[in-house]
């Protein structure tokens, strides 16, 4: 007779979920094996060569991508980690872009600046000058026909035969005023676009823009002034 139990009366299994078979000591999964989808290794367990967890899933716990394998989206190193050597850790969060501020000019030599300013002070002051000189000589040559012409005429350009030269430089001094103003207001504007004398430049500027009305004031009073001395020399 057997001294085996009969099968009937063997004890029931027990209920419940089979605990998991760890794995035998020195075991590797072989190189290129990718887990299925949603696969998630054991606690302790080494994550195979090339597994990266799906998107949206947390790593687990004290695994670690390799070195030069990007982190996957969603993925947080755990606390305390450190990451390798020649690797970057993630950044905490992306901030809205910011575009790098543009290279400021760098200030050159201001002698551009300088010659603008010069070219205008010559162009008001100077011209202006000249002007007003050759306004009081047509004003003095003629003041006494012009104060003797009966005023229902016409004017008699006849009249300024006699200062006819200073007609000339009164048109010399217009005409240079003119083109120096121009060549100043020009160069000023460069000069303070490229920041070489920009105090000069905007200096030049402004006096280039008065110069055609620093110039027509001054021969108006000079020419007023020789009008009234020629009337007045003439009788």
């Amino acid at each position: 007779m057997s001294e085996n139990p009969a099968p009937e009366q063997l004890p029931p299994p027990a209920a419940g979920p089979v605990p998991p078979v760890p794995p035998a000591p020195g075991f590797a999964p072989p190189q290129g094996f990718a887990p299925p989808q949603g696969y998630a290794p054991p606690q302790g367990y080494p994550a195979p060569q090339g597994y990266a967890p799906p998107q949206g899933y947390p790593a687990p716990q004290g695994y670690a991508p390799p070195q030069g394998y990007p982190a996957p989206q969603g993925y947080a190193p755990p606390q305390g980690y450190a990451p390798p050597g020649g690797q970057v850790a993630p950044a905490q969060g992306y901030g809205p872009y910011v575009p790098p501020a543009a290279p400021k000019a760098v200030a050159g030599a201001s002698t551009l600046g300088v010659v603008a300013f010069v070219l205008a002070l010559i162009a008001a002051v100077g011209a202006s000058m000249i002007g007003g000189i050759a306004g009081y000589g047509i004003g003095a040559g003629t003041g006494r026909d012009i104060a003797l012409q009966p005023t229902d005429l016409t004017f008699d350009w006849s009249i300024l035969t006699p200062v006819r030269e200073w007609v000339l430089t009164g048109e010399l001094a217009f005409w240079g005023g003119t083109i120096l103003g121009t060549w100043a207001l020009v160069q000023g504007i460069i000069a303070i676009v490229r920041n070489r004398g920009r105090g000069w430049g905007i200096a030049a500027v402004i006096i280039a823009v008065l110069g055609p009305i620093v110039f027509a004031t001054v021969v108006q009073v000079f020419v007023t002034a020789g009008f009234a001395a020629g009337a007045t020399a003439g009788g």
